[in-house]
């Protein structure tokens, strides 16, 4: 008869020879700290770039200071021409452009129509960093973020 267990050595299980047990991995050897990270500044604005906070206060909701207009992209300075309408201003910013053919240096400006936060006190003629931020109406995409000192 055929025992139902394909044991061919007739031996029972308990009397099989065990197996060696594998030998365990060695524990990956601890690396040594890092250095902690150094501390950086908190910027007195609260907007993430390095500006003079105002010394007034507003309500406006578009203020990057006292509302919850967020700031990102890019940084440009220039010169007030405008400030008739309601809560924006026109900035000009003048730049040099190199002319290939003729080699030369030409002049050339840009406008810009920025929000004029009410906490700035902007006046025509200030020079003023703006910088970029969601569009507020069709033509403004950018908002006042410093009144600079003349260089």
């Amino acid at each position: 008869m055929t025992n139902t267990k394909d044991n061919t050595d007739g031996a029972t299980p308990e009397a099989a020879p065990k197996q060696a047990a594998k030998p365990k991995k060695a524990a990956p050897k601890k690396s040594m700290p890092k250095a902690p990270a150094p501390v950086k500044q908190k910027d007195e604005s609260g907007i993430g770039i390095d500006v003079r906070a105002p010394t007034k206060t507003c309500k406006d909701t578009d203020c990057p200071f006292h509302g919850t207009l967020s700031v990102r992209g890019q940084i440009l300075e220039g010169d007030i021409v405008s400030t008739k309408m309601q809560l924006t201003a026109v900035v000009k910013k003048q730049y040099m452009r190199k002319n290939r053919k003729y080699e030369r240096i030409e002049k050339r400006s840009s406008k810009y129509m920025v929000h004029n936060p009410p906490c700035l006190d902007i006046k025509v003629g200030d020079h003023v960093k703006i910088m970029e931020c969601r569009p507020l109406s069709k033509n403004v995409s950018f908002v006042i973020i410093e009144k600079m000192d003349r260089e």
